[in-house]
């Protein structure tokens, strides 16, 4: 019995290799879990897709101002945080601006808000 030609073709173009996840739900759940050991201060300001959502974390510094860092994905598949609104602290409302520009284009995303912490402190992945 013979393969169609569109099905073994179809079959060479799956991916050989396939990372398992975690679920964006658990990874939140484990910031919070971390924020609450260390006693920081935290809040989910929005709920995103609980299996494959996009996460955003807002470290507010108070009177420095604010850092909002966004999950990524390197060439290897490796988790980075990488520093969304720049190197430098920025305002609350400039923070708070972009967070609602990328709610619009992803409603799926996930926002917490991580007060008074370094960031390096929260996340063991590499920061860029």
């Amino acid at each position: 019995m013979s393969v169609c030609r569109w099905r073994r073709a179809a079959v060479n173009l799956l991916p050989l290799k396939m990372e398992a996840r975690l679920k964006s739900a658990i990874c939140i759940k484990a910031f919070i879990r971390r924020c609450d050991l260390a006693a920081v201060p935290v809040a989910i300001l929005a709920r995103g897709d609980n299996d494959a959502g996009a996460i955003l974390l807002k470290f507010n510094y108070r009177d420095i101002g604010c850092m909002v860092l966004a999950q990524a994905r390197g060439k290897n598949g490796e988790l980075f945080w990488m520093k969304a609104t720049g190197a430098a602290t920025i305002a609350e409302p400039d923070a708070d601006a972009y967070i609602e520009r990328r709610r619009k284009h992803d409603p799926d995303l996930w926002v917490v808000e991580i007060e008074n912490a370094s960031a390096e402190s929260i996340i063991d992945a590499r920061i860029a």
